[in-house]
């Protein structure tokens, strides 16, 4: 049985677990899930994830993951011998840290306010509702200050964990899309030169580019 991905290509969530399947050359079934349904929200989805949020997966064993980011942990540890690596060795106590520390930096400093726009910006609109740009001025300058940080950091290494690729860089590439559907393009400002090299290179893997593509 190959792994299946229970989820929405329309959901960035959705979009940071495939990828990382895609890096770590795991065949895989999308089960789409129409959340314009609310299909997400039926009893036998809440069943399997209580939150009735995509994705989850079942693997070929049947074991049941949901949470994108403890599916991506989950899939680099398990396939650590294929693909790209993206996990620094589970022995490196030192390095291990550092990519915890960078993963933590995308779940709190990138993530609340990219999602912010987007909600506003593109998904409320989507719904009929009303964008509040007020609040989407707010969460545009908090991701700017995040972002000089982050051009610091990224001065100083080539990824946010170190010289080498993790999922924490990975995590952030899904908001891409939307926060340019969004008119908030802070990701390619060439005023943060290391983020603008940074983000190049990882929105333009083959494994996103996929994605983007609609596969």
């Amino acid at each position: 049985m190959v792994l299946k991905l229970h989820g929405s290509p329309l959901s960035a969530c959705t979009r940071r677990a495939a990828m990382v399947l895609k890096e770590k050359n795991v065949p895989y079934e999308l089960v789409l899930v129409d959340l314009s349904k609310g299909e997400h929200k039926a009893a036998a989805y809440t069943a399997v994830q209580p939150f009735g949020q995509v994705p989850y997966i079942v693997d070929d064993d049947g074991f049941t993951l949901y949470e994108s980011r403890a599916i991506a942990r989950y899939i680099a540890v398990k396939y650590a011998a294929q693909g790209e690596k993206l996990l620094p060795p589970l022995t490196d106590l030192h390095a291990l840290a550092k990519f915890e520390q960078a993963a933590s930096i995308e779940l709190t400093n990138f993530e609340p306010f990219a999602h912010g726009i987007a909600a506003e910006r593109v998904f409320k609109p989507r719904g009929g509702g009303v964008t509040d740009e007020k609040l989407v001025a707010d969460y545009v300058a908090s991701l700017k200050s995040k972002l000089d940080v982050y051009d610091v950091i990224l001065s100083k290494s080539k990824y946010l964990a170190g010289d080498e690729l993790t999922l924490a860089d990975l995590f952030h590439v899904p908001y891409g899309p939307a926060l340019k559907l969004a008119g908030v393009d802070v990701l390619e400002d060439p005023s943060r030169p290391n983020v603008l090299r940074w983000w190049k290179e990882i929105s333009s893997r083959p494994s996103w580019l996929a994605l983007k593509d609609g596969e």
